[in-house]
Parts: structure tokens; C-alpha cells; sequence
């Protein structure tokens, strides 16, 4: 992973090491929306089997959302002294997760595998929303929108995995493959 210099100016009121450590966080949250956000399209132009309208139609939001955030995130970073570096080479040599590995599948495969793709994303802003509110009220409070948002969309990719007695079909998948599996067929 790259290095972050400290900044040479950041916002009124925080100290340039601190900017340094919430650029070098956010890098990270950066990465992973322009990953999620290419992700939820992967899987909108790939979904199939009877649920595809319903999908195809849910992940249109979704991906619009997640392109806001990633935006969101880029100009924190900016405005803190940093570069929001996101071109494709900068995120495949940053990133610390997988490419996701599910192709043409069934559209409860691909929310399963989505399901566990949302749970990696939301435990790492959970992480992030921790650092970022011990150094700066502002960075922790757009990670803390986005957690809200990307909550609601793991919750929309539960709906369609979950049972009528409560059961997550999904709930002890650790892998994409894993969820794709526990989800549906992956023929």
C-alpha cells in the first residue's frame, strides 16, 4: 500500500498529521466505493432466472448511491490536502479484498454473494467511522450517512435471502462463493 505524505495545508481547526491519517483512511473507503460501485453493476448486467427484473431494477439506485459516496469521499479527501486517487491501477494495487468472482448466475446467487460483498464493505466503514470520530466530527459524520445508506442496502439484498421465520440464508457464509451457494444456483 502506498504511502500517504502528510499534507502541506488541510482544514481550519485539525492538524496536518491528523489529515494525514484521514486521507490515508478514506483512500481505503475510496477504493471500495469505486470497487463496490463497478460490483453492483457486474452484477445488474449479469443477473438471470426469474427474479431478474426485480434485481436488475433494485441495483439501479444502489450503484447511483454508491457513485455519490465514492464522490463524497473523494472531495473529503481533497479538501483535507490529500488526492483522491482513483484510477482502476491505484485501487486493484490497494485494495486488501478479492475481485468479485461470482459471473452469469441466478439473482438470489448473486444476492448472496452480494450479501457477504456488503458485509466486508460495512465492517470496514465501521472500522473507519471509529478512527475518523477519535481525529475529525465532519469525516465521521459522512462515513456515518454512508454506513446508513449501505445498511439499508444490505437489508434490501437480506429481504430477498431471508425466510418468513426470520432464518438469513446467507447467515454463515463467509465467501462470495459461500453466499452464492447458500443464495441459490451458480450453474
Amino acid at each position: 500500500m502506498a504511502t500517504v505524505p502528510t499534507p502541506k495545508y488541510t482544514v481550519p481547526g485539525l492538524r496536518t498529521e491528523d489529515a494525514r491519517k484521514l486521507i490515508d483512511l478514506l483512500r481505503l473507503r475510496l477504493h471500495a466505493l469505486n470497487d463496490l460501485h463497478l460490483t453492483l453493476k457486474h452484477v445488474h448486467w449479469n443477473v438471470v432466472g426469474p427474479h431478474f427484473i426485480a434485481v436488475h431494477e433494485m441495483l439501479d439506485p444502489q450503484v447511483d448511491r454508491v457513485r455519490d459516496m465514492a464522490d463524497d469521499v473523494a472531495e473529503r479527501l481533497a479538501a483535507l490536502g490529500g488526492v483522491a486517487q482513483g484510477t482502476p491501477g491505484s485501487l486493484v494495487k490497494e485494495r486488501t479484498w478479492d475481485d468479485y468472482s461470482i459471473g452469469r448466475a441466478d439473482a438470489i446467487a448473486h444476492l448472496g454473494a452480494l450479501d457477504v460483498v456488503y458485509t466486508g464493505v460495512l465492517e470496514a466503514v465501521r472500522d473507519a467511522v471509529k478512527v475518523a470520530g477519535e481525529i475529525d466530527p465532519a469525516t465521521e459524520d459522512l462515513l456515518i450517512e454512508q454506513l446508513r445508506d449501505l445498511e439499508q442496502f444490505q437489508w434490501f439484498v437480506r429481504a430477498h435471502l431471508e425466510s418468513a421465520g426470520g432464518t438469513l440464508a446467507t447467515a454463515e457464509a463467509t465467501t462470495e462463493k459461500d453466499g452464492a451457494s447458500a443464495g441459490g444456483d451458480v450453474s
